[in-house]
Protein backbone atom coordinates (compact mmCIF):
# COMPACT_ATOMS: atom_id res chain seq x y z
CA UNK A 1 0.00 0.00 0.00
CA UNK A 2 1.55 3.27 -1.06
CA UNK A 3 0.35 6.10 1.14
CA UNK A 4 2.40 8.66 -0.75
CA UNK A 5 0.22 8.32 -3.84
CA UNK A 6 -3.01 9.11 -2.01
CA UNK A 7 -4.07 12.68 -2.58
CA UNK A 8 -7.01 14.20 -0.83
CA UNK A 9 -8.41 17.10 -2.79
CA UNK A 10 -11.65 17.93 -1.03
CA UNK A 11 -11.94 21.36 -2.58
CA UNK A 12 -12.16 19.97 -6.12
CA UNK A 13 -15.18 18.36 -7.64
CA UNK A 14 -13.27 15.24 -8.75
CA UNK A 15 -12.34 14.15 -5.22
CA UNK A 16 -14.73 11.20 -5.21
CA UNK A 17 -13.51 9.82 -8.53
CA UNK A 18 -9.87 10.22 -7.50
CA UNK A 19 -10.57 8.29 -4.27
CA UNK A 20 -12.36 5.51 -6.17
CA UNK A 21 -9.47 5.20 -8.62
CA UNK A 22 -6.96 4.89 -5.76
CA UNK A 23 -9.22 2.38 -4.05
CA UNK A 24 -9.31 0.24 -7.19
CA UNK A 25 -5.52 0.42 -7.54
CA UNK A 26 -5.14 -0.65 -3.91
CA UNK A 27 -7.53 -3.56 -4.32
CA UNK A 28 -5.65 -4.64 -7.45
CA UNK A 29 -2.33 -4.51 -5.59
CA UNK A 30 -3.74 -6.55 -2.73
CA UNK A 31 -5.14 -9.18 -5.08
CA UNK A 32 -1.81 -9.41 -6.91
CA UNK A 33 -2.81 -7.75 -10.16
CA UNK A 34 -0.64 -4.69 -10.32
CA UNK A 35 -1.44 -2.01 -12.89
CA UNK A 36 2.18 -0.94 -13.16
CA UNK A 37 4.98 -2.85 -14.84
CA UNK A 38 7.57 -1.84 -12.25
CA UNK A 39 9.81 -4.57 -10.89
CA UNK A 40 9.42 -5.57 -7.28
CA UNK A 41 12.61 -4.96 -5.32
CA UNK A 42 13.54 -6.01 -1.85
CA UNK A 43 15.77 -4.37 0.70
CA UNK A 44 18.03 -6.32 3.02
CA UNK A 45 19.18 -4.63 6.20
CA UNK A 46 22.20 -6.07 7.96
CA UNK A 47 22.14 -5.37 11.67
CA UNK A 48 25.62 -5.43 13.13
CA UNK A 49 26.05 -6.05 16.81
CA UNK A 50 27.72 -3.38 18.87
CA UNK A 51 31.41 -4.30 19.05
CA UNK A 52 32.61 -4.78 22.56
CA UNK A 53 35.35 -2.29 23.39
CA UNK A 54 36.92 -2.97 26.79
CA UNK A 55 37.67 0.30 28.56
CA UNK A 56 39.70 -1.25 31.45
CA UNK A 57 38.29 1.17 34.06
CA UNK A 58 38.53 -1.30 36.95
CA UNK A 59 42.13 -2.26 36.11
CA UNK A 60 43.07 1.42 35.77
CA UNK A 61 41.43 2.26 39.07
CA UNK A 62 43.31 -0.57 40.77
CA UNK A 63 46.59 0.66 39.28
CA UNK A 64 45.78 4.21 40.35
CA UNK A 65 45.06 3.24 43.95
CA UNK A 66 47.69 0.54 44.54
CA UNK A 67 50.32 0.43 41.80
CA UNK A 68 50.70 4.07 40.84
CA UNK A 69 54.28 3.98 39.56
CA UNK A 70 55.27 7.25 37.84
CA UNK A 71 51.55 8.19 37.77
CA UNK A 72 50.96 5.61 35.03
CA UNK A 73 47.86 4.34 36.85
CA UNK A 74 46.30 7.80 36.92
CA UNK A 75 47.08 8.42 33.25
CA UNK A 76 45.65 5.00 32.38
CA UNK A 77 42.51 5.84 34.36
CA UNK A 78 42.13 9.11 32.41
CA UNK A 79 42.43 7.25 29.10
CA UNK A 80 39.97 4.59 30.24
CA UNK A 81 37.41 7.28 31.03
CA UNK A 82 38.01 8.76 27.57
CA UNK A 83 37.52 5.30 26.03
CA UNK A 84 34.25 4.84 27.93
CA UNK A 85 32.99 8.27 26.83
CA UNK A 86 33.85 7.60 23.18
CA UNK A 87 32.10 4.22 23.39
CA UNK A 88 28.95 5.85 24.79
CA UNK A 89 28.96 8.44 22.00
CA UNK A 90 29.35 5.71 19.36
CA UNK A 91 32.86 6.56 18.15
CA UNK A 92 34.16 2.99 18.17
CA UNK A 93 37.48 3.63 16.43
CA UNK A 94 38.52 6.36 18.86
CA UNK A 95 37.30 4.23 21.79
CA UNK A 96 39.47 1.34 20.58
CA UNK A 97 42.47 3.66 20.30
CA UNK A 98 41.99 4.96 23.85
CA UNK A 99 41.41 1.43 25.15
CA UNK A 100 44.63 0.25 23.52
CA UNK A 101 46.56 3.10 25.14
CA UNK A 102 44.93 2.30 28.48
CA UNK A 103 45.89 -1.35 28.22
CA UNK A 104 49.49 -0.47 27.37
CA UNK A 105 49.77 1.97 30.27
CA UNK A 106 48.24 -0.54 32.68
CA UNK A 107 50.66 -3.24 31.57
CA UNK A 108 53.64 -0.93 32.04
CA UNK A 109 52.39 0.15 35.48
CA UNK A 110 52.02 -3.50 36.47
CA UNK A 111 55.47 -4.48 35.14
CA UNK A 112 57.18 -1.58 36.87
CA UNK A 113 55.38 -2.34 40.13
CA UNK A 114 56.34 -6.02 39.97
CA UNK A 115 59.98 -5.10 39.28
CA UNK A 116 59.85 -2.57 42.13
CA UNK A 117 58.44 -5.17 44.51
CA UNK A 118 61.11 -7.68 43.51
CA UNK A 119 63.74 -4.98 43.97
CA UNK A 120 62.47 -4.06 47.42
CA UNK A 121 62.61 -7.71 48.48
CA UNK A 122 65.81 -8.69 46.66
CA UNK A 123 68.06 -5.73 47.55
CA UNK A 124 67.89 -6.16 51.36
CA UNK A 125 68.38 -9.91 50.99
CA UNK A 126 71.47 -9.39 48.82
CA UNK A 127 72.85 -6.77 51.20
CA UNK A 128 72.30 -9.14 54.12
CA UNK A 129 74.07 -11.98 52.29
CA UNK A 130 77.04 -9.84 51.20
CA UNK A 131 77.73 -8.32 54.62
CA UNK A 132 77.29 -11.47 56.66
Amino acid sequence: MNHASQTFTWARAGAASNYEMLKEEHEGDVLGTSHSSALMTSTVIHVHSDPSVPDHVVWSLFNTLFLNVCSLGFIAFAYSVKARNRKMVGDVTRAQAYASTTKCLNIWALILRILGTIGVILVPVLIFLVFQ
